[in-house]
């Protein structure tokens, strides 16, 4: 039987940045973040 856990993770090739769910969402609710401090989202929408 073939242990998959002493395999290490795929990683992004030299000089290139891959973009995974983490950052996806990080980068996304910082841009939520900065359009409620604007005032682009208005005061209803925001919980």
């Amino acid at each position: 039987m073939s242990n998959r856990d002493d395999q290490p993770a795929p990683t992004a090739p030299e000089g290139r940045f891959a973009l995974n769910e983490d950052w996806a969402a990080t980068i996304l609710g910082l841009a939520l973040l900065g359009l409620v401090l604007i005032g682009a989202i208005p005061a209803g929408l925001v919980p």
